[in-house]
């Protein structure tokens, strides 16, 4: 089965090079101010460019405004909206609607009890991504490089199309792929030398070990 791989947080035509030689069927631009990964809409659709017919551009957003997302849209022609914010199921729906384009919808887990916020979206959100909760007094809801149990999501639908996020790095993501099998994988600061900023050496490196992974597990 194939794995979608999304390389998010990108800001440098150098590291989205990187994203995309070695492999990734997906690439983030985050638009949230508080973020050390933001990037202006100017910036991602330059960026954008290099990208085309190559791999998907998602645009990660955090309660963004109709005028914001205009802009987004506008300037950067995503193929995905990224929600992850406390977005409710009516303001996906809203944003479907408006843009025609699909959705991916951002939740926060620590425990099981968690999952159950997702029931609401079904139908309504095009994937789910799942993050760990921020740790306190974070200001980020993703990028916090801390991880869940992926266990968790051992018993899930295997209708429920998702990305797992959260802690991921060359290191934990055999254990991660063993533990939960996802469709999808996101990863942000696991490929990061500081906050913010991508490390072509730990892109690559991400790669070969989910490469490894899979072999591991075909064998």
């Amino acid at each position: 089965m194939a794995l979608d791989i999304k390389i998010c947080g990108l800001s440098t035509a150098e590291t989205l090079d990187a994203a995309l030689g070695n492999g990734a069927s997906h690439v983030g631009f985050i638009f949230f101010a508080k973020s050390p990964r933001n990037v202006s809409p100017e910036r991602a659709g330059q960026l954008r460019q290099a990208v085309r017919g190559r791999a998907k551009v998602v645009a990660v957003t955090v309660d963004a405004t109709d005028a914001f997302l205009d802009e987004i849209v506008t300037t950067v022609a995503p193929d995905m909206l990224q929600l992850h914010g406390k977005e409710t199921p009516e303001r996906v729906a809203e944003v479907k609607a408006r843009y025609g384009l699909p959705v991916m919808k951002a939740f926060s887990i620590r425990e099981a009890k968690d999952l159950d916020a997702i029931a609401p979206y079904a139908g309504t959100a095009d994937r789910l991504l799942f993050d760990a909760k921020p740790p306190a007094g974070s200001e980020l809801p993703g990028g916090n490089g801390v991880s869940f149990d992926w266990r968790l999501l051992a018993g899930l639908d295997a209708s429920v199309d998702y990305m797992l996020s959260g802690g991921l790095n060359a290191a934990n993501i055999g254990d991660a792929l063993s533990c939960a099998a996802p469709p999808g994988i996101d990863i942000s600061s696991g490929v990061e030398s500081a906050p913010g900023v991508k490390d072509t050496v730990l892109i690559e490196n991400f790669f070969k070990a989910v490469r490894a992974a899979r072999e591991r597990s075909a064998a």
